[in-house]
């Protein structure tokens, strides 16, 4: 069943309903038409059907393309006459449509009033001068002379007068009183005759376009239609043209109706529904009847119909819609193609680009893989380097505290050698810091009062015992002995570490001249400040003298900071004393906050300010670093 009748049946069925409930017929009437009014029209939204538009067929001249043609001869003097031959105009009609102007002839304007006129004011005016005695003197103005200048102005005007010049593919016809006499070509042509002028002026050469549009003709079937007919022509008698055709508007009117003639017999000859055959058809016939009766004054080279169809707008859309259905149906078959293409293409589209999505995945993974590899490789080597550098980095500082430890040894062992073999230099030195002590302490001792004679009283004696210095002794005669008798021990063990130290140089000699060769130059750096301490400066170890408090009933006080002595204040450059006749025991060392007991027979030197008081540590000095093993020959 149809969407039509279905929706005819419910309207039925609704109205039938709303009579049963006694309701108003002509409401429901009007209710149930309105119904399926409006459901047609929705389904004739749905399914809008082909249809014709009239705007699409409109004529040629309905859009203005159709223009006519008018011959016209205009009226020109002779310098104008080529311009305009060789030339056409845009004009309006009456009823305002365009006309293409053309002017194949020129009548041109008489000149002879322009010569004579001037020559005869002239004369009158030398006849007034001459004549009146109006002013006086005026003799002498209006003379013989005046009349010679006057004739010879008046031959050369008519000699310029009677010089035509005839344009280039041109023919100039001269008439005498009317009567044609001569037909001139281009070029200079001489008229010395006054009755002789040039009447017309005809272009023989150039072919003139004529446009001739058909309005209404009708066919075999009676259907009007309206023709275009385009044809160009040449003037090749200009007599002929101009006194057997009528000129112009002779040539025009016999020109308009031998083409209606011609056109309206070939459209009856023609079906309405062929008459679009016409365009482009041959015209020889037809261009062969036409010469016939133009000939020979006029020749037409080519006869060409630009447009063909019928008038009657209804016609045209019957002849078109068959056509038009089968456009139609081609484009819409078309577009159907199209359509499967498209999802064809986009189903390939999507499956290609599944693919590559795929590939894509594939490759991030491969990339994700190759990454973890490589930041698990980078990870492990970090460590591994971290590692080594780590293990290195503990190597080389423990073989440089083991260097450092037996540089230090072998220090204090060189130390050591050199107090033996020169005490009175550290007991001369320790006596010399006593007395400084004493002048620094003179102003704050007691105030000593003698009694008796001056001899009796020791006043440095006192004043040793005052600061607690009377009787102290660097070393003891047992002291002496006992560093004497380790003289040997302490020099083997100097010359065994000397191999040691020696080849420990030479090692850092070699491994550090292939890196200076292959680093660039540099400017000389300042010797760093530590160097040129440990190479001028004596470290001095905190010494207790503990049986030297115990013998004087004093307590050793705490060890004093280790402090650097001067240049001039180092044992090597002191003056050595006479020997003391006894030295004492060598007193433990103490390296730091707790006391240690220092190798047996370790000197003790005193401070370069003189005696330290019994129980203050003493402070041995230091050897430079590098005293390779001449020097300590020498020093021995």
């Amino acid at each position: 069943m149809s969407r039509p009748r279905e929706a005819l049946i419910q309207a039925g069925q609704g109205l039938a309903q709303a009579v049963a409930q006694g309701g108003d017929v002509r409401q429901a009437v009007g209710q149930a038409v309105g119904q399926a009014v409006g459901q047609a029209g929705q389904l004739a939204g749905q399914a809008p059907g082909f249809q014709l538009n009239a705007h699409d067929f409109l004529a040629a001249r309905d859009g203005g393309s159709s223009v006519g043609t008018i011959i016209e001869a205009r009226t020109a003097s002779l310098n104008e006459a080529g311009e305009i031959i060789s030339r056409s105009f845009s004009e309006r009609g009456k009823n305002g449509e365009p006309l293409h102007v053309i002017s194949p002839v020129v009548i041109p304007k008489g000149s002879t009033a322009k010569v004579v006129i001037p020559l005869v004011v002239l004369v009158v005016l030398g006849l007034v001068g001459a004549l009146g005695n109006v002013v006086p003197g005026i003799d002498v103005l209006f003379g013989p002379h005046y009349w010679v200048v006057l004739v010879l102005a008046a031959a050369f005007l008519w000699w310029r007068r009677s010089v035509v010049m005839v344009p280039e593919g041109c023919k100039a016809l001269i008439t005498k009183f009317g009567k044609l006499v001569h037909i001139a070509d281009p070029g200079r042509v001489t008229l010395f005759n006054p009755w002789k002028r040039v009447s017309y002026i005809v272009n023989t050469t150039r072919e003139y376009p004529f446009n001739a549009p058909i309005r209404e003709a009708p066919t075999q079937q009676g259907v009007k239609a309206s023709v275009d007919l385009f044809l160009q022509f040449r003037i090749e008698n200009p007599a002929e043209f101009i006194f057997v055709l009528g000129s112009v508007s002779g040539f025009q009117s016999k020109l308009q109706n031998a083409i209606s003639e011609v056109t309206r017999s070939l459209i009856y000859a023609q079906r309405a529904e062929d008459i679009y055959d016409l365009v482009g058809e041959s015209t020889l016939g037809m261009l062969d009847n036409l010469n016939q009766q133009f000939l020979p004054a006029v020749r037409l080279t080519d006869v060409n119909i630009t447009h063909a169809e019928p008038s009657s707008q209804e016609y045209r859309m019957d002849l078109a819609a068959p056509e038009m259905v089968r456009v139609a149906k081609e484009a819409y078959t078309y577009e159907y193609e199209l359509q499967l293409r498209k999802e064809q293409n986009e189903g390939d589209l999507v499956k290609e680009l599944a693919g590559l999505q795929e590939t894509l995945s594939a490759i991030q993974a491969e990339i994700a893989a190759y990454q973890a590899r490589m930041d698990t490789a980078l990870e492990r080597a970090s460590h591994q380097a971290k590692a080594q550098a780590r293990q290195r980095l503990v190597e080389a500082e423990s073989t440089a505290n083991a260097n450092a430890a037996l540089l230090e040894a072998q220090a204090l062992d060189i130390r050591a050698l050199s107090a033996a073999e020169a005490p009175e230099i550290l007991e001369y030195r320790f006596q010399q810091d006593l007395l400084d002590k004493l002048e620094s302490v003179a102003g704050r001792l007691p105030q000593v009062v003698q009694v008796g004679e001056e001899s009796d009283i020791d006043f440095l004696a006192l004043a040793q015992q005052l600061v607690g210095g009377r009787g102290a002794a660097l070393f003891s005669a047992e002291d002496m002995a006992a560093i004497r008798s380790r003289l040997d021990e302490i020099g083997q063990r100097v010359d065994d570490r000397g191999e040691e130290i020696a080849a420990l140089l030479r090692g850092a000699t070699e491994t550090a001249e292939p890196a200076i060769a292959e680093q660039p130059a540099v400017p000389a750096a300042a010797e760093p400040e530590w160097a040129t301490a440990d190479a001028e400066t004596t470290i001095e170890r905190p010494m207790r003298l503990p049986d030297q408090g115990r013998s004087q009933g004093q307590n050793p006080g705490p060890p004093p900071v280790p402090r650097s002595l001067p240049a001039y204040e180092r044992p090597a450059q002191a003056t050595p004393p006479a020997p003391a006749p006894e030295a004492p025991p060598a007193p433990p060392v103490s390296r730091g906050p707790a006391a240690q007991t220092p190798p047996s027979g370790w000197p003790t030197p005193p401070d370069a300010q003189g005696a330290r008081p019994p129980g203050t540590p003493v402070w041995p000095a230091q050897q430079p670093r590098a005293t390779n093993d001449a020097q300590e020959g020498d020093a021995r």
